[in-house]
């Protein structure tokens, strides 16, 4: 449908195309001699082979991959306001996005409590319908195989010790019992050994991990092998301040719960979830899609001389 637009806009034929395939196709692209750019988004595995086949053919490549997003609730923040954002950025697109916050992280027992005891009823009454209903929360998820595959999470969680909260298997809508609906799901106590905290689920699918301290929560991040986002709510410019220093992920927001900035900025993860040097929209895509020319030249006598020029090309 994009390529339609575009054509029907009138963009000359052969500026924008349309490939469908798989790994061979993909070869093809990472191994093609006239093709000296590639921008990727995916997996982290396939992410980090992209990186490595397309940079070893010579080519410039930015591939981002997967990302588990933390957001620290202080024991200051205004709770109402950080279970809003949890509830949009844990379960807006039924958490199919890389920019999804899938861990909570409130600092202190009583923090803890007081979060958990106020997403608990707000997870059980997401209204969860078709893409075609306008009032819904969220809707179903992208397959089949998705589906099951986030089940086996769930399943994971409750096997390796987690407390579940909100069980969002079983879930079923009246009129489409074969559609590929999980319920939000809601868990507490969950470990940094686990299965579910450790791996990007990439669904409805939220985890709490409780900490003692803002110092033990902020190293939980930056020991995590993905660094594509994160968040703290807190009414503390300290605490704000020293967390957007010494987080080590390449997008932070300060009681914004996915920190991803308007289009003129660029947008690009850290650690495992981004392989390259150059953000994926914004200067920095200029950057990427663009090489720095330097042109030095000298004129014969009598010949007005020109200065020397350096441009992106």
């Amino acid at each position: 449908m994009i390529f339609d637009l575009f054509r029907e806009a009138g963009l000359p034929v052969g500026v924008f195309n349309v490939v469908h395939g798989d790994k061979e196709i993909v070869d093809g692209i990472l191994d093609h001699p006239d093709i000296k750019a590639v921008s990727f988004v995916g997996s982290t595995p396939i992410a980090q082979y992209v990186y490595s086949r397309g940079t070893a053919a010579g080519k410039r490549v930015q591939a981002l991959g997967g990302a588990k997003n933390h957001m620290i609730v202080m024991p200051d923040a205004d709770l109402d306001q950080a279970v809003d954002a949890l509830m949009g950025a844990g379960y807006g697109s039924a958490g199919e996005r890389c920019m999804a916050i899938s861990v909570a992280v409130p600092v202190g027992e009583k923090t803890a409590d007081a979060l958990v005891a106020k997403l608990k009823p707000r997870v059980e009454s997401l209204r969860i319908g078709p893409a075609t209903d306008m009032d819904a929360d969220m809707g179903p998820l992208v397959t089949k195989a998705h589906q099951q595959k986030v089940l086996g999470y769930i399943d994971q969680g409750v096997k390796e010790g987690a407390e579940i909260v909100v069980d969002g298997r079983g879930f079923k809508l009246q009129g489409y019992e074969n559609g590929y609906f999980v319920g939000g799901t809601l868990f507490d106590h969950v470990t940094t050994d686990m299965t579910i905290y450790k791996e990007e689920i990439f669904g409805p699918v939220l985890s709490v991990v409780r900490a003692n301290t803002y110092g033990e929560a902020a190293d939980m991040i930056n020991k995590h092998e993905y660094g594509n986002g994160t968040a703290i709510f807190t009414r503390d410019g300290d605490a704000a301040r020293d967390f957007a220093n010494q987080i080590e992920v390449g997008m932070v927001g300060i009681n914004v719960p996915i920190p991803v900035p308007v289009a003129y900025h660029s947008f690009g993860g850290w650690k495992r979830s981004s392989f390259g040097d150059h953000g994926a929209y914004g200067p920095e895509s200029v950057h990427f899609y663009t090489r720095l020319k330097t042109i030095t030249t000298r004129w014969p006598a009598g010949i007005k001389s020109g200065a020397a020029f350096a441009f992106p090309s």
